[in-house]
């Protein structure tokens, strides 16, 4: 891995680049002539293993029609991939409308979430997510809807057939299951949502209960580890995590970084209890919320 760094931004400079010579219909080899680039600096760029310059996705965005505001988007990602370690704090160079992270979850082919506080976005009924997003966004009910819509589309990833949908392994503490919204049936809704859900094969959802006691993971706070697929012949993007916290949100492809989280992982697939267990005690909290 380069020494300059995360490699995220320009590889999402490669795909976002990708996406629009697509959409516009344009082949590989006809915006190389036209741009008067090579078919394999072409290919480098799409692919995210060079940096580049911020004329030259000016001059792609020209040639691709691409939206003032995705030119925008792309100057700030090319000015950040030069940068030696990677901070997305909204509003700041990207804007805070572009949703990075969600263009990186889409490609993505395995997904492993530690979720320590609140239920994650993937899994969360409207209710649930109504409470959240209520809380967070203020008396403001439009926003409110609007952040719920985004989020419950946002799940349909998981209902995709092609490409095929990633692999999703939560871990969740038990803490949050017993952390209740004022809807009872909304809430009860939201846990046996995440035993139904578990029964399908390509997702599971497993809980770290009280009696395990404080563990390695305690301290790390919410994370997600994203896998890539390999593309072709083209090596796959190498595995990145994601830690989100209220003022921006870090990305980590280091090696070193990413097995320090892969060592936490491990600690919590061998703390957590079984998918029959981790059912039987969702089980447990919801029979004991109609008491």
């Amino acid at each position: 891995m380069s020494e300059t760094g995360s490699t995220v931004p320009r590889r999402q400079v490669g795909r976002l680049l990708k996406q629009l010579r697509e959409q516009a219909g344009i082949s590989l080899m006809a915006a190389a002539q036209e741009l008067e680039f090579s078919r394999a600096r072409m290919y480098r760029i799409e692919n995210g293993e060079v940096p580049v310059r911020k004329h030259d996705v000016i001059a792609m965005c020209g040639v691709y029609g691409a939206p003032g505001h995705m030119t925008e988007v792309l100057i700030g990602l090319a000015q950040e991939s030069k940068a030696k370690g990677w901070w997305h704090a909204y509003g700041d160079v990207v804007p805070a409308w572009f949703e990075l992270y969600v263009g990186m979850e889409q490609a993505a082919s395995r997904l492993r979430l530690f979720a320590p506080s609140v239920i994650p976005g993937l899994l969360q009924t409207r209710e649930y997510a109504e409470f959240v997003f209520g809380r967070w966004l203020g008396d403001d009910p439009v926003a409110v809807e609007n952040a719920v819509a985004v989020r419950l589309e946002r799940q349909s990833l998981l209902r995709r057939s092609r490409p095929k949908a990633p692999r999703l392994e939560v871990i969740i503490d038990e803490g949050v299951l017993r952390r209740s919204v004022p809807d009872t049936l909304g809430m009860q809704k939201q846990l046996a949502h995440l035993v139904n859900v578990s029964t399908r094969p390509d997702i599971s959802v497993r809980v770290v209960p009280f009696a395990a006691g404080p563990h390695q993971a305690s301290s790390s706070g919410q994370f997600t580890v994203l896998e890539f697929p390999a593309v072709g012949t083209a090596s796959p993007e190498p595995t990145t995590i994601y830690c989100e916290n209220l003022t921006g949100a870090l990305y980590l492809d280091k090696l070193a970084e990413v097995e320090t989280y892969e060592n936490i992982w491990a600690t919590l697939d061998a703390t957590a209890l079984s998918q029959s267990d981790s059912d039987d005690l969702i089980g447990a909290i919801i029979k004991e919320s109609d008491g």
